[in-house]
This record gives C-alpha cells, sequence and structure tokens, in this order.
C-alpha cells in the first residue's frame, strides 16, 4: 500500500469519526421534544384487506414500538385504493409478463381526540415492483413479498406525514 492509498485511508476515517455525532434521528427527544411520545399517541384504525392489515401491523410497529398503550390523543383514518398491478414486461414470443408492478394509494386523515379537528389530510403512494415466472406459487410468493414491501413503503410515509403534521401542531 502507497503512502497516498494509507494518508487517503487515514483521511477518510477521520472524517467518518469526526461527522458521526452529527447525525441525530428524525423524530428524536433532542430534535423534537415531545414528537416521539405524541406519536404514541396516535390510535391507528382498523384498515379493511390483507395489505390494510399490514399496514396498520407497519404503522403501529413504527409510530409505537414500545408495547406501551398511553390514551390516544389522535385517530389515524387510512382508506386504500384498490392496488394497481402493471405488467410493463412483456415476453412478445410467447405473450408472458416476466415482471410486474403494485401501485396502491392511501388517502391519511389524522383527527384530534379532544377538538375533533382534523390535523391532516394528505394522500400517500407507494410501489413494489417483482419478477414473474411460469411458476405458480412463485408469482403467488413474490406478489406477497411485494405487497409487504409495499404496506412497509407507505407506512414509512404516511409516519413521516404524521410526524411533520404533529410537530407543526406542537
Amino acid at each position: 500500500m502507497s503512502w497516498f492509498e494509507r494518508a487517503r485511508a487515514l483521511l477518510a476515517t477521520t472524517m467518518v469519526v469526526g461527522l458521526s455525532g452529527c447525525f441525530q434521528p428524525l423524530y428524536s427527544e433532542a430534535a423534537h421534544p415531545g414528537v416521539a411520545e405524541a406519536m404514541k399517541a396516535v390510535e391507528v384504525r382498523e384498515i379493511p384487506g390483507r395489505l390494510g392489515h399490514y399496514l396498520a401491523d407497519d404503522l403501529i410497529t413504527q409510530m409505537n414500538g414500545t408495547g406501551e398503550t398511553p390514551a390516544p390523543k389522535y385517530r389515524l383514518q387510512i382508506t386504500i385504493s384498490k392496488a394497481d398491478t402493471m405488467t410493463p414486461t412483456v415476453e412478445s414470443q410467447i405473450a408472458f409478463a416476466t415482471s410486474a408492478t403494485l401501485i396502491e394509494s392511501a388517502n391519511i386523515v389524522l383527527i384530534s381526540i379532544d377538538s375533533g379537528k382534523m390535523i391532516y389530510n394528505g394522500q400517500a403512494t407507494a410501489i413494489a415492483p417483482y419478477d414473474r415466472s411460469f411458476n405458480d406459487y412463485s408469482n403467488l410468493r413474490a406478489s406477497r413479498d411485494a405487497e409487504l414491501r409495499l404496506a412497509r413503503s407507505l407506512a414509512d410515509e404516511i409516519a413521516q406525514r404524521v410526524g411533520a403534521a404533529i410537530s407543526a401542531k406542537m
């Protein structure tokens, strides 16, 4: 190893160690006091369907992964539109779709339980592609895994929007 490569590695290590203390979680108590506790007090209404079950479970885990159940201050109502499945890649010689993409939208309404007023109203959209094959079980498993990824992606986006709405209200 030449002296130049060693110096470059030492510089990179010094920068990483020096900047490692600058990062903090988005909803940490230091950055936004009270937001993490307020997000624990969000009641997630039941969302119908298999994707709705996955989405509600991911949202509850993200916003309140502690297992504590404080008295709810906010109610989160989510309605999911029917999922679209697109097949952008088709094998032309045998007319078989070799990939598919799930597209899902969720309408979000965050309501304050005390006042009954709407705090946030919006829509989140997520996309999850997957590969298809000639095996039916493989296609079923791949579409189910895409649904799980889709629910996780929607939960991430919804949790960020809810956190931002609660933070703006505080």
